[in-house]
């Protein structure tokens, strides 16, 4: 019983530790702004308002502003409204083009939370 106890132990720490580092790290766009190559190809999450968004077919990127600055996301899900307060979570890259228009350092979005 006691061999019982300790496996479960065991198995909560080792998914809670699991769980934590799958995670991406929320950060601030001016950090990303500053540093893009820190970021690129890892998942970060920011958070911040709708300035601009721009969408065809369910596809398109809108433009969050978190007050440390701005960046473009691009999405495959449909864009958010302007106005509207988002967080995404997504793969930053740089050198990005969507509709004949390039965007420089954008976040590849892989999620997204409104409130």
């Amino acid at each position: 019983m006691l061999a019982l106890k300790k496996a479960a132990v065991l198995f909560v720490l080792m998914s809670g530790a699991l769980l934590f580092t799958a995670c991406p790290t929320q950060t601030n766009i001016a950090k990303i702004n500053r540093n893009p190559d820190r970021y690129r190809d890892k998942e970060v999450g920011i958070a911040g308002r709708v300035t601009n968004s721009y969408g065809v077919l369910g596809a398109g990127a809108y433009e969050i502003d978190d007050g440390t600055g701005r960046m473009w996301v691009a999405t495959r899900r449909g864009v958010p409204s302007r106005g509207a307060h988002v967080g995404a979570k997504g793969y930053i890259h740089n050198g990005f083009s969507f509709a004949g228009r390039n965007f420089g350092t954008v976040m590849e979005e892989t999620d997204r939370r409104s409130r």
